[in-house]
């Protein structure tokens, strides 16, 4: 008999972004995060319906539209608490109608985060403890989430496979991602896997091997 994993992880890209918007659940009691839904709220709680999953909070890593587009409406619409991301996004949350104009996307809701998270925070994600690291460099308020006995790490846009987060937006600054990446996540292991929030996962090893950005 097949043991049952201690999470269950799906993705649903959303917006015109194809940001992985994740819903994380414990398959064994069904409770489950959604994590970072930027936008297309209908498509996500029809995934959540399909696998009957009990949401219980949304979080998020950071303040860009295609992350948070959402955030407001399926809160609302499940009767849940968003946490995250850290207040130093708080500019850019406040201004996402401003975000939406930019990058020509229908316009979204300011979400009113429950709780704002800092570096060294722990944040219940699907029942499990996941540590809070503050990466700033993409966003001022950016937030990795890692799952120390999983060796399992939420991204976002810190870190891509093959890639890293943009630097040419507002409150960004190249140096300071750069930073985050090598003093924050690289630390935590070669053998750790993680989810970024746009494309295909990977392992902090695979990317300090063969990521050009980080050389």
């Amino acid at each position: 008999m097949e043991e049952t994993p201690p999470i269950q992880v799906m993705v649903v890209p959303v917006t015109p972004f194809q940001q992985n918007c994740s819903i994380i659940w414990d398959p064994q009691t069904m409770r489950g995060t959604v994590i970072d839904p930027g936008g297309d709220v209908e498509h996500i709680q029809e995934a959540i319906r399909k696998h009957d999953v009990k949401v219980d909070k949304i979080v998020l890593t950071h303040g860009h539209i295609d992350h948070i587009g959402g955030a407001a409406d399926l809160a609302a619409a499940l009767g849940v608490p968003v946490e995250g991301p850290h207040e130093a996004d708080k500019p850019l949350i406040e201004r996402v109608a401003d975000q939406a104009a930019q990058f020509g996307v229908p316009a979204a809701k300011p979400v009113s985060p429950d709780r704002w998270m800092d570096d060294g925070d722990e944040v219940e994600i699907a029942g499990r403890t996941f540590e809070v690291l503050h990466c700033p460099g993409h966003s001022p308020g950016h937030l990795v989430f890692f799952d120390k006995e999983l060796r399992f790490a939420i991204s976002g846009d810190v870190l891509f496979a093959g890639s890293i987060g943009r630097t040419d937006l507002p409150l960004a600054d190249h140096a300071t991602l750069i930073k985050s990446i090598h003093e924050k996540l690289l630390p935590l292991g070669d053998d750790v896997s993680f989810l970024p929030g746009h494309g295909q996962a990977s392992t902090l090893g695979h990317e300090r091997q063969t990521n050009s950005f980080l050389t």
